[in-house]
């Protein structure tokens, strides 16, 4: 009696893997936001209010996202979150060009700074999506 074993591997597991990563990440900074929102509107020159609006938004994002991961199929919803992912990015930039906020020069930083991880993340979901594709 012989046995086989599967040795290909799923070609969903890099997307799946940006996604959950993606998820955490947000969800984990959402936390921190809601548990921070003062000190870090101090440091950033936004409002407390900006802040924990945007913590809130992480968590519930990061759940979402976590539960889109778990799905059967993630091609479409990885490619929207990629998209998203972009957009989010383009939007950092505009909202430091815009001066929509007072921001300090720790507030430049920390935005754009949101803008590189969400293009980082919109490149690795790109990716996976397109391993998917060429399966």
């Amino acid at each position: 009696m012989t046995a086989t074993t599967h040795t290909s591997q799923s070609t969903d597991s890099l997307l799946r893997f940006a996604m959950r990563a993606d998820a955490v990440i947000s969800g984990l900074t959402g936390v921190a936001l809601l548990l921070l929102a003062p000190r870090v509107a101090a440091w950033s020159g936004t409002t407390p209010a900006v802040e924990y609006a945007t913590g809130a938004f992480f968590v519930v994002f990061g759940i979402a996202v976590l539960a889109l991961a778990a799905r059967p199929a993630v091609r479409t919803s990885g490619a929207v979150l990629a998209v998203g992912n972009a957009l989010f990015s383009v939007l950092t930039v505009v909202v430091v060009l815009a001066d929509v906020w007072p921001l300090t020069t720790t507030g430049v930083v920390l935005v754009l700074g949101t803008g590189v991880y969400t293009l980082v993340m919109a490149e690795l979901q790109y990716q996976g999506v397109r391993r998917i594709a060429k399966a």
